[in-house]
């Protein structure tokens, strides 16, 4: 059974979701270096990996849903281009951070407080709810 386009965004929204609450966990660790994983549980690549990959796709899911729903009007689609942006400048944070051959703490830290990636949190928040709320009223 292939998924729905609601589950795939679904799924790359919890893929940065997840990589965000693991780097804040990460970063309050103080760690210099990285640790590859093992006993202390995953790598922070994983994270950032499977982050990277939802940060790829979360836009065109989201164009793909909007698509399917009433919301299809010019001012969703308008956003579709903000989450875009704001997604891509995001993966290219994150990219960098995986460029790196040891992740300590600190740039953990500082990858978590990229306004980029603050900016495509909020992103998601709201298209959440744009998406609870027509849901809500179509019932």
């Amino acid at each position: 059974m292939s998924e729905t386009n609601k589950e795939k965004l679904q799924n790359s929204i919890d893929a940065i979701e997840s990589g965000y609450e693991f780097m804040l966990a990460y970063a309050a660790q103080g760690r210099d270096f990285e640790y590859s994983g093992g006993g202390d549980g995953p790598s922070v690549r994983v994270y950032l990996e499977d982050m990277k990959e939802g940060l790829g796709l979360v836009a065109d899911n989201f164009d793909k849903v909007v698509s399917e729903t009433d919301m299809s009007g010019a001012l969703f689609t308008d956003y579709i281009e903000v989450l875009r942006a704001d997604a891509a400048k995001s993966k290219i944070a994150v990219t960098m951070v995986l460029s790196l051959p040891s992740i300590g703490s600190q740039v953990i830290d500082n990858l978590n407080a990229s306004i980029h990636v603050r900016a495509l949190l909020t992103d998601l928040f709201l298209i959440d709810e744009a998406l609870n709320s027509l849901s809500r009223t179509s019932q």
